[in-house]
């Protein structure tokens, strides 16, 4: 059996998931960086380019990671606002425990039928 068929869209799911986790802490650890330039990753266009590296090749997230524009600027030219920042990782973070949840259920419901229970 592929592994898509078991998982459908949650495996690739989580991976984006994990990769605006790095994205996000990243832009976190940065806040008081002059200069530094807040980046996020475009959930749906990641997927989209996870979807076509199954079919052409490898797969690149940098081309669904885009710039954060402020809506307040900074003196020092850093794009991060805090709270938006803290606030994107925390809704990513439960979306990453509920996709990581189901992944969970699921491999046991395939273990169980494996198992015959």
């Amino acid at each position: 059996m592929a592994t898509d068929s078991l998982f459908g869209v949650h495996g690739a799911a989580l991976q984006v998931r994990g990769a605006r986790m790095g994205v996000l802490a990243s832009n976190i650890a940065n806040a008081s960086t002059p200069g530094f330039k807040a980046k996020d990753i475009d959930f749906r266009a990641a997927l989209q380019l996870m979807e076509n590296a199954k079919i052409g090749g490898g797969s690149d997230m940098s081309a669904a990671t885009l710039y954060r524009v402020p809506t307040q600027t900074s003196m020092d030219g850093n794009t991060v606002e805090l709270s938006h920042e803290q606030t994107a990782f925390a809704e990513n973070a439960i979306q990453y425990q509920t996709t990581l949840s189901f992944l969970n259920g699921r491999i046991s419901t395939i273990s169980r039928a494996l198992k015959g229970e």
